[in-house]
């Protein structure tokens, strides 16, 4: 079989394709073993090198779908911090990036709140009240106008 030769420099696309076909291989794989997969994205990408794929192997609840352990501690602990439980995944911009909240560390009392940067899912930490007051300042006013 003749080796392809490789590119010189990686695009978003090739990257994103190869992420679905990869992940797809892994359903695959674990499926076969009664298993399921979370697709947790590509990071730490450099488009001249390379880079990272990550997904989650779990056991599969009975309706199908997989529990996040940072989603479960997050909702536990989410009040004691000022947030809500269903914050978990939402996303809050700082006026230049937008982040997506991923979860809740109680051992890091100054920057508790876990979120990752949504172009890149480069990791950040934030204070709690940091996050509640930029999660209030995002939300829309949907009350009627008389």
């Amino acid at each position: 079989m003749p080796k392809k030769r490789p590119p010189r420099n990686l695009t978003p696309g090739l990257c994103q394709r190869l992420q679905r076909e990869m992940l797809e291989a892994c359903r695959e794989v674990a499926a076969g073993h009664g298993l399921a997969i979370d697709d947790k994205g590509l990071s730490s990408v450099d488009l001249r090198w390379g880079f990272e794929i990550a997904f989650r192997v779990s056991i599969p609840l009975s309706d199908g779908r997989t529990l996040d352990p940072e989603q479960l501690r997050f909702e536990a602990l989410a009040e004691a911090f000022g947030l809500s439980p269903g914050d978990f995944g939402r996303e809050f911009g700082t006026g230049r990036d937008r982040y997506r909240i991923t979860g809740i560390d109680p051992r890091r009392p100054k920057y508790p709140i876990s979120a990752e940067r949504v172009p890149d899912r480069q990791g950040f930490k934030f204070t709690s009240d940091q996050v509640a007051l930029l999660l209030q300042k995002g939300m829309k006013d949907v009350t009627p106008r008389e």
